[in-house]
């Protein structure tokens, strides 16, 4: 099997995350963070060293903490409001509506351990329903980076950004994609290979898989495009036409169910613009077991293998 990240070093988000958020902590005294007892899995530990009086940890109440992170920001500060994913979404998303959407408050919601980044923990600790849930929202940008690069440029963008954003973080390590100079744009694909037969689309964990895929079809001779969709919300209509209408197909991949996430945000653009054969992959309606993060991938049909067959399958239909 082709592996194009066969002897590449894998690498935490989170730890780009941290290390960005201490570094513009350094020079913006606003930048604060918020937790619920969380510190050590959202790695906030270097920030509390450095900066005892801006870390605020409200313990397991996430709905207070949406609500401390609103107030901070309508006193001037930029609170990044850190949790794992599914208890930051699920258990406050009526204060993320009113608090932060409809309020327009520049908080930045981190969501931790996406996806099914807890593997083991189960179905209540798994959060493939946050894409849906927060891209039903006005003005919040919905951002999942594949690699700690990107990871650190949209820090970067959503600390100097004014206004709301939820930035996705899984806590499984994944290969570099782009470099240290990377420029992350809210609402723009990055194009990380082109092809003429098919295109693939993903973000977050699911793109270096992507691009393993692809790997593989072109051994068989399928020239496949990749688009890394890091911002799901405000999404890149444009790349999306353009892929559909020089491709002729889409495949997408995501670690989410597969109502209302990235597979949904592309199909209502090829729908309502450049109608093509779809396939979208991804938790399919139900929830996910209790596994390792990657064996769920795996179980789900988004292994390399999976993705090259799928769209080997898309293709007959394309014809």
């Amino acid at each position: 099997m082709t592996n194009p990240f066969q002897d590449a070093k894998l690498h935490d988000c989170r730890d780009a995350f941290t290390n960005v958020l201490e570094t513009v902590g350094e020079t913006n005294e606003n930048i604060v963070a918020v937790c619920n007892d969380s510190v050590g899995s959202s790695k906030l530990g270097g920030f509390k060293d450095k900066f005892p009086t801006r870390l605020i940890n409200v313990g397991i109440a996430e709905q207070n903490m949406v609500g401390v992170g609103a107030g901070l920001a309508n006193a001037g500060k930029i609170p990044f409001v850190c949790a794992a994913s599914p208890f930051l979404t699920g258990r406050a998303l009526e204060q993320i509506k009113a608090d932060v959407s409809y309020s327009q408050t520049n908080v930045k919601l981190v969501g931790i351990s996406s996806g099914m980044a807890y593997g083991e923990l189960g179905p209540t600790h798994h959060s493939i329903e946050d894409f849906a849930w927060i891209r039903a929202l006005p003005n919040i940008p919905v951002i999942a980076p594949a690699d700690r690069h990107e990871t650190a440029a949209a820090i970067r963008w959503a600390a100097a950004h004014d206004g709301p954003c939820f930035l996705r973080l899984s806590r499984v390590g994944v290969p570099d994609l782009f470099s240290q100079t990377h420029e992350f744009v809210v609402g723009r694909a990055d194009m990380l290979q082109d092809g003429g037969d098919l295109t693939i689309i993903a973000n977050g964990v699911l793109t270096h898989r992507a691009m393993m895929a692809a790997a593989l079809l072109k051994e068989q001779g399928i020239s496949v495009r990749v688009l890394n969709m890091a911002t799901v919300r405000p999404i890149d209509a444009d790349a999306i036409v353009a892929a559909a209408r020089e491709t002729g197909a889409i495949v997408t991949c995501e670690e989410h169910t597969t109502f209302g996430g990235l597979g949904s945000a592309v199909a209502e653009v090829v729908v309502d613009r450049q109608p093509v054969p779809m396939c979208r992959l991804g938790v399919p309606g139900v929830f996910a077991h209790t596994a390792s993060a990657n064996a769920l991938l795996d179980d789900f049909g988004m292994s390399p293998t999976a993705i090259a067959n799928s769209a080997q399958a898309l293709l007959k239909r394309k014809a």
